[in-house]
């Protein structure tokens, strides 16, 4: 079951690590626009010229526990028709599951059945959309949770999601949860028989943020691996996810590895706390990106 993740490059033909793509596909999150109604939102992502969404499933858009979830999915499926957009499904809501704990129950908590409840539903709506990946992450683990048991929860829950899910997973090493890095992201990969369903999705500014390679060489390390890009700045030790030209990456040579990586797949904006000012960063942010991807040359 081992090997790299089998995937389409919307470019046509397949995507294979260390061929090179011509171009990248840059979408925008959704969480970034939570102040917005879901059609409104995706018509304005997709008029800025992005090519796909990163859509994470919550109150305010796609409610994967609304008595009316399957119309909202129908919906939103439509809608990503009709506007030429990709998508992936993220699973990063803050208070969809209890609204007193941010982020919980995770894989790690006793009260667990909630979200594995959650990521079975995500499998489902990301194959009703069509999505090209559905991505969470482990948590943080709880005072009350030795590190043993937490880890036997996460392999153990993560192979329950690996049952239900016919489209490809992304598991995103978080800073400052149980999987904070590349590492991490390994160990578990191999204590689950490296399934091949079960890819990496890369923050771009996580790389930044803790792991001890310069940011292109993190892309060319999991090549075989990528399913998801999240792309935003930060700065070294912080995680804060911010503009482009806030923090402290060199851009056109993570775009390079990227392209020079095979990699087809979505690479959308993660800016969570910019909901206020959606339209103007996310206009700046395809702006920003289009330049630096025509600043890096030609895949070498």
């Amino acid at each position: 079951m081992g090997g790299p993740i089998a995937r389409t490059s919307p470019l046509g033909g397949p995507v294979v690590a260390g061929q090179g793509v011509e171009r990248l596909r840059f979408g925008y999150g959704t969480n970034g626009f939570a102040n917005h109604r879901l059609d409104e939102a995706l018509e304005v992502i997709a008029a800025l010229g992005y090519e796909g969404v990163a859509l994470t499933l919550d109150h305010d858009h796609v409610d994967p526990f609304a008595p009316d979830a399957a119309r909202q999915v129908a919906r939103a499926a439509d809608k990503l028709r009709d506007l030429g957009l990709g998508v992936v499904v993220e699973t990063g809501a803050r208070y969809l599951l209890d609204p007193w704990r941010k982020h919980a129950p995770t894989l790690l908590h006793d009260d667990r059945a909630k979200r594995l409840e959650f990521l079975r539903r995500a499998a489902e709506i990301g194959a009703d959309l069509g999505a090209e990946a559905v991505s969470f992450w482990a948590g943080v683990r709880p005072d009350e949770v030795d590190p043993d048991t937490a880890w036997k929860r996460l392999v153990d829950g993560v192979g329950e999601v690996l049952g239900h899910a016919t489209v490809p997973l992304g598991f995103e090493p978080e800073p400052g949860m149980l999987v904070q890095d590349i590492a991490d992201w390994r160990r578990l990969h191999q204590e689950l028989g490296e399934p091949a369903g079960l890819g990496i999705t890369l923050d771009i500014g996580h790389c930044r943020c803790l792991e001890d390679l310069p940011v292109p060489e993190c892309v060319a390390a999991v090549a075989e691996h990528l399913v998801n890009v999240q792309i935003d700045d930060m700065r070294r030790g912080v995680h804060e996810h911010l503009e482009f030209g806030e923090g402290e990456i060199d851009f056109p040579p993570v775009l390079r590895a990227l392209r020079t990586a095979g990699y087809g797949g979505l690479v959308a904006v993660e800016l969570p706390r910019h909901s206020h000012a959606a339209p103007d960063v996310a206009r700046r942010s395809i702006e920003f990106l289009t330049n630096a991807e025509g600043a890096q040359g030609e895949v070498g």
